[in-house]
């Protein structure tokens, strides 16, 4: 989940009151001017007396949050991991099924987690790959191989007709799931959490 705040911003000679988000990679600012920076793209990120100063190529823009600029210049110097917002933990649990990245198993395992390509039963975590709807046809019986707090990433590509957030959402409820939480899994694929509801726990 990203950041957002009620500020005033100066941007060159233009000063405004308005809101401010840091969502991911990304700074926008929309009041009486738009502003929209990639973290990336700074040159100096500062926190100076509850304003967060960030130095760009194009210019500063400076946005007064007074006690929470802190916060927002360590989240944009310290962004968390992928792990991190998939939400893996040392000794889980976890299946990766399907998923072209040859990178996320290794990095599982350097989490100090239990981690494979097959399904087996009290996993905390499971990977699911689908780049078609047939794919997310598993949801269901993977369902049965939860821990009941446990629950299930389906990663999709980006910006294809073949499979889209609606279909994962979908299949997510027909299979007696709720879809708790989006986030980027990579340059080129979605992550969506699916989880059994707490009724049903």
């Amino acid at each position: 989940m990203g950041l957002e705040a009620d500020c005033s911003a100066t941007w060159g000679d233009q000063t405004s009151e308005g809101k401010a988000q840091l969502e991911g990679d990304v700074i926008l600012f929309r009041g009486g001017f738009r502003v929209k920076l990639l973290t990336r793209d700074l040159k100096k990120v500062e926190d100076v007396g509850g304003a967060l100063v960030l130095r760009h190529s194009e210019g500063t823009l400076r946005l007064q949050l007074g006690a929470a600029s802190r916060k927002w210049a360590d989240k944009i110097l310290h962004p968390p991991s992928r792990l991190d917002k998939l939400g893996v933990k040392a000794e889980q649990k976890i299946a990766v099924l399907g998923v072209e990245d040859r990178d996320l198993i290794p990095e599982i395992e350097k989490r100090a987690a239990r981690v494979g390509t097959r399904v087996t039963a009290g996993l905390d975590l499971i990977f699911l790959g689908a780049s078609k709807p047939a794919d997310l046809e598993r949801l269901e019986a993977l369902r049965k191989n939860l821990k009941p707090e446990g629950g299930i990433w389906v990663i999709y590509p980006k910006g294809v007709k073949t499979i889209t957030q609606a279909d994962v959402m979908a299949a997510s409820k027909s299979a007696g799931l709720v879809d708790v939480k989006v986030c980027a899994f990579s340059a080129t694929h979605t992550a969506l959490k699916c989880v059994i509801p707490l009724a049903k726990r």
